[in-house]
């Protein structure tokens, strides 16, 4: 089963489950199904609970705040992450506010999902990962869809929290399949994350043999994967992969552990460079691990430019393989 159906069934389950779940977004509903069918057949399932709404994400997203605060489990779809700017004021000064402005008494657990990423030629309005403008709005959690995460397990750990969910799901996840443990070279490992869902650790011999760390997420993620079973299995290089599922706030643990063993870090993302994900990370684990570290962290990012609709220049712009190859085997140098 491909992601996007994987997705889809998960979303099925949590309507069939709890009747306090219900979904929103623009042309969400059948014959249609979303744009990239997540929620086909889920209208002629569901048809009270699953509802196409008019082109205005702000008023998508405000609507399910009211339905959230009337004790609903709103799962929203925004068509593409590059329409996230439309609904920011209601995410950063309203949604996330309500439990800390009403002193718990009111919670907003409204879930936001949303396509990312380009690699597909859409252009500049429709291939953006924007989620690191999200990052550090106070009681906002932000999760990140991979192929080592089960949907299921971590929609169900989004429905879960009291707390807004905004779920980054990138277009070039869709149409592959969820990678079972047994599919993936090496160890895999769930690292207990707390409150947060699991770290997954993906390494091909014993960390205290790793020349570095690598932490990615999404299809950025699944990219870094080959490129570190091609390095491991062809050359000998050997880098643990982190592939957090949720990146804010983040689960610092993982990372002072398996940094602590091989000084070396690096972070990977397909947002653009400054002022991001990695440079957080970057910052605040130079603190940690402060002259324990055999090099600068190194942060790997987009190019901080527009998005082109030609895809031989989209791929010259944005996080690609032969730039992770490069960076993992500096790290592990």
């Amino acid at each position: 089963m491909i992601y996007a159906r994987a997705l889809g069934q998960a979303l099925s389950d949590a309507l069939g489950g709890d009747e306090r779940v219900v979904l929103l977004g623009e042309d969400i509903a059948d014959p249609y199904g979303g744009a990239f069918k997540v929620t086909k057949g889920l209208s002629t399932a569901f048809p009270d609970r699953v509802r196409t709404t008019p082109i205005s994400e702000a008023a998508i997203v405000g609507v399910a705040a009211g339905l959230a605060l009337a004790g609903y489990r709103p799962v929203v779809e925004i068509m593409f992450g590059d329409f996230l700017g439309l609904c920011f004021d209601q995410i950063a000064n309203h949604i996330a506010k309500y439990e800390a402005m009403y002193n718990g008494q009111a919670t907003c657990p409204v879930i936001i999902r949303t396509p990312s990423g380009g690699g597909r030629g859409y252009g500049p309005t429709h291939s953006q990962s924007l989620e690191k403008h999200f990052l550090g709005i106070p009681q906002l959690k932000v999760f990140a869809a991979s192929l080592v995460h089960d949907p299921s397990a971590l929609l169900s750990r989004a429905l879960g929290q009291a707390a807004p969910v905004l779920h980054i799901e990138h277009k070039s996840l869709y149409p592959l399949e969820p990678l079972a443990r047994s599919e993936v070279i090496g160890t895999v490992v769930d690292l207990a994350g707390g409150d947060a869902p699991p770290t997954v650790s993906i390494r091909h011999v014993p960390r205290e043999s790793c020349a570095a760390t690598v932490v990615a997420y999404g299809y950025q993620a699944e990219i870094a994967r080959r490129v570190q079973a091609r390095l491991a299995l062809e050359e000998e290089i050997f880098v643990e992969l982190l592939v957090p599922a949720q990146l804010a706030p983040l689960d610092w643990e993982p990372l002072e552990a398996s940094t602590a063993v091989t000084a070396s870090l690096l972070t990977i993302e397909e947002g653009t460079s400054g002022w991001s994900w990695g440079t957080e990370i970057a910052a605040e684990m130079s603190r940690r691990r402060f002259g324990q570290l055999r090099r600068p962290v190194e942060v790997l990012a987009s190019a901080p430019e527009v998005i082109p609709g030609a895809r031989d220049l989209e791929r010259r712009v944005l996080t690609g393989e032969a730039q992770i190859e490069q960076a993992m085997r500096r790290a592990a140098g």
